[in-house]
């Protein structure tokens, strides 16, 4: 009986260990981007009338930044993920490296602070591309952090 008892005790435990093991698992933070954007002159704050524009993809996962922006109608000066809401400007908190003529990507390594990820979250972080004429940003793409 002993032996029985010895089995029953050994099953619950991997079971507890295996449901511990889910439930960590549960609390990993997911993937949260990969959004497509979608960056106008309509979208700055204060809107600019211009007919560039600029496309591109943003990853965010577990607070890591990766993204590839590309532009047209404009030569760019600057590109950077900014912390603020829709309706606002706000800080830069990951610049972007120019790769090509038109093209802007975070570098590898880029990673938003905790705070900065709840932001992002929260759908208060934005994409924006700067040029010469529009040296506070000629197109813009709220991001959804999704």
């Amino acid at each position: 009986m002993s032996t029985m008892l010895h089995k029953k005790n050994w099953i619950a435990t991997i079971m507890l260990t295996g449901a511990a093991g889910l439930a960590s698992c549960q609390t990993m933070s997911p993937m949260m981007g990969g959004e497509q954007v979608s960056l106008s002159g309509a979208s700055e704050v204060p809107a600019v009338s211009t007919t560039a524009s600029g496309s591109g993809n943003v990853t965010v996962n577990n607070c890591a930044v990766s993204a590839k922006i590309t532009t047209t109608g404009l030569t760019p000066t600057a590109a950077h993920i900014h912390e603020g809401a829709a309706g606002s400007n706000g800080p830069v908190i990951v610049p972007f490296t120019k790769t090509g003529d038109n093209t802007f990507e975070a570098a590898a390594g880029a990673k938003f602070t905790d705070a900065q990820c709840a932001s992002y979250k929260a759908g208060k972080t934005y994409v924006n591309v700067h040029s010469a004429a529009h040296p506070g940003g000629e197109i813009r793409a709220q991001l959804k952090g999704s």
